[in-house]
């Protein structure tokens, strides 16, 4: 299969997860709705290929931002949601939970980091002045209610005993990463630096100055910060997160890729970084896995302990092009395009063992199953290719 032919059946993706409105639901069959995280990262990877997309991400995003103190729903004033069951037939799955369910600690940094991203691709100020007073909410969401303690790191501890335990990407009703809350996950730390630098920008040229001075001071005193409080010397990586006590979880996962897009990562850093996603616990020839091998809780089969998922490898992919390591960039490329060539689609995730690809979308194993169309993963990789 050639590089136009799988063009044209990605953009059939996502076509079908396409809504009225423009944004694109999360998934299919599962996850057929609205998600903050997913939706919002789908959209910046279509920016370039569609970008009304991720103005109809932001649009709807807006409209169900969190507006008050709310623990079963886990809504808070400016935090925007995880998730939006609209068939009351599909909430009923999840009767303790209200909807909008808004246990997401990183969909607030990311809706101001695609309404940075979209300023950049389309110039569209008219826009993004209706939105404006929803990106300084999300901004005073990241400064107050994601870092209760006030040191400067956004934190997770779910509100309602019922909703999700860990609310970064690799979410769970279940403590699966076994961190004692509250809980500071690496990658988010790097969105909200990104998040920092977009309300700068996206002020500067909305002439809306008075919000950046905090913003820049805020985005130093965290990288430096985090530079040092994540960083493991013997690893030469970052921790997975900052427990309760703000202790390290050393684990060895794939998280910190989604740091390199972000600028956080201090200049004497980025290449021990980079070759650490290499190495042969955590590379295989379809991805790197969200995993190390090497960890004692390690399973190939896993959801979120082992397998490989082609959004977590497109986040790292685009951090890599950004700071200019081209052919570390293009060895996530030609993984993932193996993978599809091999699948002849592109799933949620999928396992490698012994360097080989399973298909968990067609084959679910040791009780996990993928979703064979995802909006992250198609998206994702048909912006890698987009440009061939």
């Amino acid at each position: 299969m050639n590089v136009a032919e799988i063009k044209h059946r990605l953009l059939q993706d996502i076509e079908k997860l396409k809504t009225a409105e423009g944004y694109l639901n999360a998934g299919y069959p599962s996850y057929n709705t609205l998600f903050g995280r997913d939706t919002l990262i789908s959209a910046w990877q279509m920016l370039q290929i569609e970008p009304l997309i991720a103005r109809a991400t932001l649009q709807i995003l807006a409209k169900y931002q969190g507006k008050s103190i709310n623990p079963r729903a886990e809504e808070e004033p400016g935090k925007i949601l995880h998730e939006y069951r609209f068939d009351p037939k599909k909430q009923a799955e999840l009767p303790e939970w209200d909807f909008p369910y808004y246990g997401s600690v990183d969909s607030t940094s990311l809706f101001i980091i695609l309404a940075g991203k979209y300023l950049q691709q389309t110039d569209d100020r008219i826009f993004l002045l209706k939105i404006w007073s929803n990106i300084v909410a999300a901004f005073n969401w990241i400064t107050n209610y994601g870092d209760v303690d006030g040191d400067g790191y956004v934190e997770y501890e779910r509100k309602n005993p019922y909703g999700l335990f860990h609310q970064g990407w690799r979410d769970s009703v279940e403590d699966h990463l076994k961190i004692r809350p509250p809980i500071a996950i690496v990658e988010v730390q790097g969105y909200v630096y990104a998040a920092y630098q977009s309300i700068v920008a996206l002020a500067r040229n909305l002439g809306k100055n008075n919000i950046s001075k905090e913003a820049l001071s805020r985005a130093e005193v965290l990288r430096k910060k985090f530079n040092r409080d994540f960083w493991v010397e013997r690893e030469n990586y970052f921790a997975l997160a900052l427990d309760g006590e703000k202790r390290q979880r050393k684990t060895i996962a794939s998280n910190p890729g989604h740091l390199l897009f972000t600028g956080i990562v201090a200049k004497d850093k980025v290449k021990p970084l980079i070759l650490r996603f290499f190495q042969p616990d955590l590379w295989t020839p379809y991805g790197i896995r969200n995993l190390s091998s090497r960890e004692p809780d390690f399973n190939p089969y896993s959801y979120h302990m082992g397998s490989i998922w082609p959004h977590d490898n497109w986040i790292t992919y685009k951090g890599l092009e950004v700071l200019g390591f081209n052919r570390d960039a293009d060895r996530i490329k030609k993984a993932l395009l193996q993978a599809y060539s091999t699948l002849g689609k592109i799933p949620e995730l999928y396992a490698v063992v012994d360097n080989s690809i399973i298909d968990l979308a067609q084959s679910p194993t040791r009780g996990t199953s993928a979703n064979p169309l995802q909006a992250w993963a198609s998206a994702g990789l048909l912006e890698i290719i987009w440009n061939d």
